[in-house]
């Protein structure tokens, strides 16, 4: 449903993201109303539905503004906000830099897909391919404790989608959200990453470089204004921007309070599909997964199911989730081949190449440790 702003004395509305470009307010007037103590989405759409456009918000007189907002709230919007000359001349020197860009509610080029959802962001500021943001997107989430088979699975179905046409968005985390936004890179419909902080931050700073090519092929997407640190509670708000972008979200792992079931929840109340991964009854990161299944999510063992599932036909990959396999050398990687479902002690010695007397003894120093459990007929199983 369109979010709708009345411009005063005309008798014309005009949905928000449909205004003509004459009509575009001012940006700094924008800045404002974002910068003002106490203005928060919501209230800030009260705001624009009241009064128009940001211009006529702050030329209202305080009793006509109390008629909306609180007498506090009023006094503060008609005051300029602290720091705010400074913040401004920040801001306009990051949007003249190539490929940056910001986008308000009263913008034609403001994600229709956005405008959908029930609380959509005041401002964007958009680094990167812009066009990304009108695509047909699928988010890809799960957690940032990853299991090395998840991070396959991240990988390959962000590639096989992205090989199809399909934008990946995801949130620039650790582990699911890194795996994805790497496979997204290396098909034709690329990656958004919707990030927590202001635009000129990078968080986690170990993805400085992924958001680099993101920034280049990709785009990279907030709604905080510049220099935003990373403040936990910014991130679960970020979410409904990743799932408010896509058709549908895909959960690769999640535990059973993880944040991703966050994003799914809001998918569900945006009307977008829900997809997850299913794993082992006994990983604690197949916990959530599961749990959204049981909820009516769709199983998922392919990008073709997602594919199919969306009515999405322009396959032009086959690419499948790759089976796990050795990243590290020798006896330091062994841990990383077992899951916590059982595998045989002869499947660990072929995978791995190690000897028969060292990986005998290494095992037993994991088993030891608490960290695998040995199970009859020769099989072990990965406990924590």
């Amino acid at each position: 449903m369109s979010k709708w702003v009345t411009l005063p004395g005309r008798q014309t509305k005009f949905a928000a993201g449909s205004l003509h470009v004459d009509l575009r307010p001012d940006l700094i007037a924008w800045l404002r109303l974002e910068q003002t103590p106490g203005v928060g989405n919501e209230t800030a759409r009260r705001l624009l539905s009241r009064f128009g456009l940001p211009e006529q918000i702050f030329a209202a007189s305080h009793t006509a503004l109390c008629e909306v907002v609180s007498n506090k709230l009023a006094s503060a919007l008609l005051a300029i906000p602290a720091d705010f000359q400074q913040q401004t001349d920040k801001t306009l020197a990051w949007q003249e830099q190539p490929d940056n860009q910001i986008l308000t509610l009263a913008d034609a080029g403001y994600p229709r897909s956005l405008l959908e959802i029930p609380d959509p962001p005041l401002m964007l500021y958009v680094k990167g391919r812009l066009a990304l943001l009108e695509a047909s997107t699928v988010a890809v989430v799960g957690s940032r404790n990853a299991t090395v088979q998840g991070i396959r699975n991240a990988e390959s179905f962000s590639e096989a989608l992205s090989s199809a046409g399909l934008c990946i968005s995801s949130g620039l985390a650790a582990g699911i959200d890194t795996a994805a936004h790497q496979g997204a890179l290396r098909g034709p419909g690329s990656t958004i990453a919707v990030i927590g902080t202001g635009a000129d931050i990078v968080y986690p700073a170990r993805n400085r470089n992924l958001a680099h090519l993101i920034a280049e092929g990709g785009c990279i997407v907030s709604e905080y204004s510049l220099s935003t640190p990373a403040l936990a509670p910014n991130f679960p708000r970020r979410n409904r921007i990743i799932s408010g972008l896509a058709r549908g979200v895909l959960v690769v792992e999640a535990a059973a309070q993880s944040g991703s079931l966050i994003t799914a929840r809001m998918a569900a109340e945006q009307g977008r599909e829900v997809f997850a991964i299913p794993g082992s009854i006994h990983s604690p990161l197949s916990k959530g997964c599961h749990q959204l299944i049981r909820q009516g999510a769709k199983l998922v063992e392919s990008a073709q199911d997602i594919l199919e599932e969306l009515q999405f036909q322009h396959v032009t990959s086959s690419i499948q989730p790759e089976s796990l396999a050795l990243t590290e050398p020798g006896v330091h990687g062994l841990l990383r081949q077992i899951n916590f479902d059982p595998v045989h002690m002869d499947t660990l010695a072929s995978s791995t190449g190690i000897d028969i007397a060292s990986l005998t003894s290494e095992l037993l120093n994991l088993e030891l440790n608490g960290q695998l459990e040995a199970l009859p007929g020769g099989y072990y199983r990965r406990l924590a």
